[in-house]
């Protein structure tokens, strides 16, 4: 396009643009390969996507505002159109597995013992992330007492189908998911030794036409078992978000788990503290029935991010009955609102962890479709 007096460059606009950088991750969007499909019009107006490293961005209307008044700003623009686009990163120079391939950020839930909310955490993670757009993918790595067909509204004894490509996962609420209760008669026990559970993981990871995933969420079982360690052998996590109550023993048990991730050198994203207080429904007091703020204590002794405390609701228990997450059935409640804050916290940090100091900058195009 032949360049008047007044119009803008494209040079003058990626030099404003590096002005403008990621909240989270702490660099300008042009170095972090963000802007895509640039483009100017006669009479300056210019039109370009911003493509955020995950859709479940905590800043994403401020951030889109910023570039969008960056490029205002530049000599000669009339008009500045900022389109939104997401394209989640796996881990810089990690290798794809075997098991899953096409899975970008595996993402363990966890906790110390049992009874904390572990599995309503996984669930409602997975729902706001693809409520927020993400391809997303759910494991019940509980061989023992796998919950997650029950707490998303599928049928236990649901068998999946087998495709091309191994066994199709069941989907519901956007969610692809497996778990061993959909292969086990209800009410029967798992008597499995370590190696059995190992070999179980690796088959739900293996056998599952899973497809191309921004996340799976792994629901593990309590504790510090065999499963976690299967888990972290087999796929290259990218980190782990632990599941506390405020009570001393839950954050004894929790101790516990954390040491265990050091160990085998998963990273944590953070604590999330379950059950946290009760908001009565007639006054809105909220009533400290376990204690309170000892997921705070915890995640400061021992250099942990604080992902947020999500308070008791009945709701939450009758969703999990039901198979309705109260992210969808009640998403203007105190507690999805958190839970939705928790899972764009969670998505930030991956981005974060993603980037590396050594990652190079991805390429930026111009004018051309973003790569698929």
């Amino acid at each position: 396009m032949t360049q008047t007096l007044g119009t803008p460059t494209e040079a003058a606009i990626i030099e404003a643009l590096r002005k403008v950088k990621d909240p989270e991750l702490g660099r300008d969007v042009i170095s972090l390969g963000m802007i895509r499909d640039l483009s100017i019009q006669d009479g300056g107006k210019v039109s370009l996507t911003l493509v955020l490293t995950t859709p479940a961005c905590p800043v994403r209307e401020g951030f889109q505002e910023a570039v969008r008044q960056a490029v205002h700003q530049v000599p000669g623009v009339t008009e500045a159109t900022v389109k939104m686009d997401a394209q989640v990163r796996g881990a810089a120079g990690q290798q794809a597995t075997e098991l899953a391939p096409g899975v970008r950020n595996f993402i363990a839930v966890a906790s110390g013992k049992g009874g904390v909310g572990k599995s309503t955490v996984s669930v409602n993670l997975a729902v706001a992330l693809a409520q927020a757009g993400a391809k997303v993918g759910l494991l019940d790595a509980d061989i023992y007492g796998p919950n997650i067909p029950l707490m998303m509204g599928v049928q236990s004894m649901v068998q999946p189908k087998t495709g091309d490509r191994g066994l199709v996962p069941v989907m519901n609420y956007g969610i692809k998911m497996i778990s061993m209760g959909f292969f086990i008669p209800e009410g029967q026990a798992v008597v499995w030794r370590g190696p059995m559970i190992h070999g179980a993981i690796q088959q739900l990871l293996r056998d599952v036409d899973w497809g191309e995933l921004d996340y799976m969420v792994v629901d593990l079982p309590p504790g510090t078992g065999d499963a976690s360690l299967s888990l972290a052998q087999v796929v290259p996590l990218t980190g782990a978000v632990l599941v506390i109550t405020p009570q001393d023993v839950a954050m004894q048990d929790g101790a516990k788990a954390i040491s265990m991730f050091r160990k085998l050198n998963v990273p944590i994203l953070g604590l999330v503290e379950n059950m946290s207080y009760l908001l009565c429904p007639h006054c809105q007091e909220e009533i400290d029935l376990f204690g309170r703020g000892g997921g705070q204590a915890a995640a400061r002794k021992y250099d942990l991010e604080f992902l947020g405390a999500v308070p008791l609701d009945p709701q939450v228990r009758i969703g999990g009955d039901s198979g309705k997450p109260v992210t969808i059935t009640h998403p203007d409640s105190v507690v999805a609102t958190r839970l939705r804050e928790i899972a764009s916290q969670v998505a930030a940090k991956v981005s974060i962890r993603n980037l590396g100091d050594d990652q190079a900058a991805p390429v930026m195009t111009f004018g051309a479709p973003r790569p698929q």
